[in-house]
């Protein structure tokens, strides 16, 4: 079997991710899949690359000399391929990578509108966005830090804070009780069932932080954030969400009482040209879909805080009383 740069970036992603489950997801393939590549490629180099255990994955001293060597060729390739593109289409191609966000398609459309031609790669886990950045996979990477899980960032990478702390809210049936009220305590979903996603970075562990201290020990499922939205549909469970989701007929959204769960959020780039080229359409994507959710736009007004009409920042009011 010869290694191509397909076997090299799954090597990366395995890397990156920590994890052959969530290499699988950022690679689009199935994880048995994956798993018989990794087996193939460990026979043609003679030797483990990987150790693997139950918290993950990690490198070998084989594997760390195969990944020294294979992250420069995958970059090149990429980059190769984004410039070929690039000059067969004339544009000015941004490859931009980002965490879950309805920033992202005002962000698109106002970088087109600046001559910019995105391309976009999604992953749940912003610490391999950060890496395809630090690795020139990725021009800018939209992400998100859980608070009390620092993300691992490349050492010289470019970046910007666009949010120092946004709270996270919760999703859950419409016809829930709790609904009754715009700020919901952690205590009156007790006896309902959670979904939360494992392999967000720092996810879970903010959540069970959140369980542990309002005294509570409910029923969780594991599943992404999108199963988990059909399912708030049906009243199956709750779930954490963005303050930026939009009610449906089907599914309310609610500020969490105290604000128990928090994100920052951050923009990295390869350059400072980069960064500050694509921080501003940010900027104003992300307050536009602020203005359109009801329960952040409440949230922001209840602690004195509101977008500027024109998406340019925040203008800071007197918080209005409390009933």
């Amino acid at each position: 079997m010869d290694l191509e740069v397909r076997h090299l970036r799954a090597l990366c992603a395995i890397a990156d991710t920590g994890s052959l489950h969530r290499a699988a997801r950022q690679l689009g393939v199935a994880q048995p899949s994956l798993s018989t590549q990794l087996r193939r490629i460990e026979q043609e180099l003679g030797g483990p690359l990987f150790v693997r255990a139950r918290t993950g994955c990690r490198p070998t001293p084989l594997g760390r000399l195969v990944l020294s060597r294979a992250r420069p060729l995958v970059a090149e390739m990429r980059s190769l391929v984004s410039e070929a593109r690039a000059a067969a289409t004339g544009g000015q191609e941004l490859r931009v990578g980002s965490t879950a966000s309805r920033a992202l398609a005002g962000w698109l459309r106002r970088l087109r509108a600046r001559g910019q031609d995105p391309t976009l790669h999604m992953n749940v886990s912003p610490n391999a966005l950060l890496r395809m950045v630090a690795d020139g996979q990725l021009d800018v990477a939209f992400v998100h830090e859980v608070e009390g899980s620092p993300l691992r960032i490349p050492e010289g990478l470019p970046l910007r804070v666009l949010i120092e702390r946004e709270p996270q809210f919760v999703s859950l049936p419409v016809d829930h009780p709790a609904t009754a009220h715009p700020a919901v305590h952690v205590s009156q979903l007790a006896q309902d069932r959670w979904m939360i996603d494992p392999t967000v970075d720092g996810e879970w562990d903010a959540v069970r932080h959140m369980f542990r201290t309002a005294g509570i020990n409910p029923h969780v499922l594991h599943g992404d954030y999108h199963t988990a939205a059909a399912l708030v549909a049906t009243g199956e469970v709750v779930t954490v969400c963005q303050p930026s989701c939009l009610p449906r007929p089907d599914m309310a959204v609610r500020r969490l009482h105290g604000d128990p769960l928090g994100v920052r959020l951050l923009l990295a780039a390869r350059t400072e040209t980069d960064l500050d080229g694509a921080l501003p359409a940010l900027r104003e994507a992300y307050w536009e879909a602020a203005r359109e959710a009801p329960a952040y736009r409440e949230w922001l007004e209840r602690e004195g805080t509101r977008p500027l009409p024109d998406g340019g920042g925040l203008r800071p009011e007197p918080a209005p009383a409390l009933p």
